[in-house]
């Protein structure tokens, strides 16, 4: 099912966004992110969420377009159950170019980062949560699906899912999301990547 931005329940709205039928477009604010505790010892729960109510089983697909310059930039799909257990992934910049992300956070966050294909000024990442696993994949054509992550995920009754984006060492990042859908979980098999 395609959704509506203009239906999202924002968490720490942007002062710069706009949606219409072609997307969703953001302008970040300084300093937001979001990260819990490890390696930094800090807390942070001030990034840019729309959120959408989706059940205990689905997938969640969107399509970022961005361009990523300074350090943290990032641009994505979150999985949100409260402020202690999230998920975020898509494109962050860091070591001076872009990567595929994901931080998982129950408690304390967990980051990786993969290189499946470089280009992403333009991809699609998926979500699918189902039986306390969480599987992401991504995509520059939405049709061939590398695995990013697997992973286990709490199991809740629902989840908030929308588009995110971060720039913690500035503000300014311009970023659009379209093709956003939230359906039946996906239950191929692992390594079926279509």
């Amino acid at each position: 099912m395609s959704i509506d931005f203009n239906s999202g329940i924002w968490l720490n709205e942007p002062r710069s966004w706009k949606a219409d039928e072609s997307g969703l477009t953001i302008t970040t604010d300084a300093k937001t992110d979001f990260w819990r505790e490890t390696y930094y010892g800090f807390t942070r729960d001030s990034g840019h969420f729309l959120g959408f109510t989706a059940g205990d089983s689905f997938t969640a697909t969107i399509r970022i377009r961005g361009e990523y310059h300074t350090l943290y930039d990032q641009a994505g799909l979150m999985v949100r159950i409260d402020d202690t257990k999230w998920v975020k992934s898509g494109v962050e910049f860091t070591d001076g170019e872009p990567f595929l992300s994901t931080v998982i956070t129950d408690g304390k966050s967990d980051w990786s980062v993969s290189e499946p294909f470089k280009e992403l000024e333009d991809f699609h990442i998926r979500v699918t949560v189902i039986n306390g696993a969480m599987r992401i994949q991504a995509s520059r054509d939405s049709k061939f699906w590398p695995l990013l992550r697997l992973a286990p995920f709490p199991i809740a009754t629902q989840y908030q899912v929308g588009p995110t984006a971060c720039t913690p060492e500035r503000s300014g990042l311009t970023v659009n999301f379209s093709e956003f859908s939230i359906g039946p979980a996906i239950t191929t098999d692992l390594h079926n990547l279509s």
